[in-house]
């Protein structure tokens, strides 16, 4: 599948682990590039999903110089959207806590942003995922945040990890979105080039 895509090379600009490993089950051939310091701010007038589509967008153009003609660029950005605020990545242990035990016992919105960008051309999407958690113990959380170490995640958990098995009670859309990269809906995107 995806036979499409052979007149490409296609790049994914990440150096999530997670999503290496999802695009990775596409069974898509592709390299990672990556900058250091890619600029992720945007305006605080942007909601919801508007705000990884944007920064996905924002972290293309930031490569979009460096690409060679024949060449596919994946970018992407997830964010935690919860009471209207986004919960991105822990600052510390203390942060990470919070997060948790703002999520116990209510449902959040992940959305993820995803842009295709080639030499001549350029395209996005959002996805979005509600997942709802159980009520988390303090002695839960603790375990969790010193365990599994989730500083490098968007709202301080990994859903495929020992806090997805024992906390997330629902969830309502793509599980891959969750991890960082909504694979079904990018596959659809992908037959389409």
């Amino acid at each position: 599948m995806l036979d499409n895509l052979k007149k490409y090379k296609v790049i994914l600009a990440s150096n999530s682990p997670r999503r290496k490993e999802l695009l990775a089950g596409l069974g898509v051939e592709y390299e990672v590039r990556t900058l250091p310091d890619v600029d992720e701010s945007y305006p605080e007038a942007l909601k919801g999903a508007e705000i990884p589509l944007y920064i996905s967008k924002k972290k293309a153009d930031a490569y979009r110089n460096m690409m060679q003609p024949g060449e596919l660029m994946i970018t992407a950005d997830t964010i935690v959207w919860l009471d209207g605020r986004v919960l991105g990545k822990p600052g510390d242990r203390e942060d990470a806590m919070q997060m948790l035990r703002d999520m116990s016992g209510r449902t959040h919105e992940v959305f993820t942003g995803v842009c295709i960008t080639t030499a001549g051309w350029q395209r996005s999407f959002a996805a979005a995922t509600e997942v709802r958690f159980a009520g988390l113990s303090e002695e839960e959380i603790a375990c969790y945040v010193d365990k599994y170490h989730p500083m490098d995640k968007a709202g301080a958990y990994g859903v495929q990890e020992w806090i997805g098995f024992i906390g997330v009670e629902n969830i309502s859309g793509s599980y891959y979105n969750i991890m960082g990269l909504p694979v079904q809906r990018l596959y659809r995107e992908l037959l389409t080039i």
